[in-house]
């Protein structure tokens, strides 16, 4: 019997079925946000980690008027190239929601940090509120989950975003984190 060899480490749904086969690299790449959702334990924590690094180093290079245009425009590529990858490789997986998929945090994460001062406390704050958000699901987060393949994947955590930015806001307007 043959061993079936792909480009990608994304797991094969069924391999004895003659139609199984991995998801595109491309769609591997970007759905574990570069190999970030292959690190254990906790998948999801170590994408919104590497986005929130990657995030501050990228914005700290960014003219001052650049930075939520770019934040805004990151988050939103994150989702509308991120929907079409989680479902690539949720369909080769088999698996409705694949734990390495972290788009969807790399996602939220951006979302939460959106017009947020580039400060550690900053950083610290949204990327607690968002995994809390995230783990939590509070109401429509969870029912979010119920949309088809990547969609269902990438738009809860699109709302679990949506809330830490708002508590983010809140924050920052009522002087919480100083600045």
């Amino acid at each position: 019997m043959r061993t079936r060899v792909t480009m990608t480490d994304a797991p094969v749904a069924d391999p004895s079925r003659a139609d199984a086969k991995a998801a595109p690299r491309w769609a591997t790449l970007i759905a574990t946000f570069f190999g970030a959702g292959r690190l254990k334990p906790g998948p999801g924590t170590w994408g919104s980690l590497f986005t929130m690094l990657a995030w501050a180093v990228l914005s700290h290079f960014l003219p001052g008027p650049w930075v939520v245009p770019a934040n805004v425009t990151l988050a939103a590529l994150a989702v509308a190239v991120g929907i079409p990858a989680a479902t690539q490789v949720a369909r080769a997986s088999g698996l409705k929601d694949p734990q390495f998929v972290v788009i969807d945090e790399t996602a939220g994460q951006l979302i939460t940090l959106i017009a947020v001062p580039l400060t550690w406390k900053s950083f610290l704050t949204g990327f607690i509120l968002f995994r809390a958000f995230d783990i939590v699901k509070p109401p429509p987060v969870r029912q979010l989950e119920r949309l088809p393949e990547g969609t269902g994947i990438v738009v809860d955590d699109v709302a679990a975003g949506l809330y830490g930015l708002t508590v983010m806001q809140l924050f920052l307007h009522f002087g919480l984190l100083g600045r």
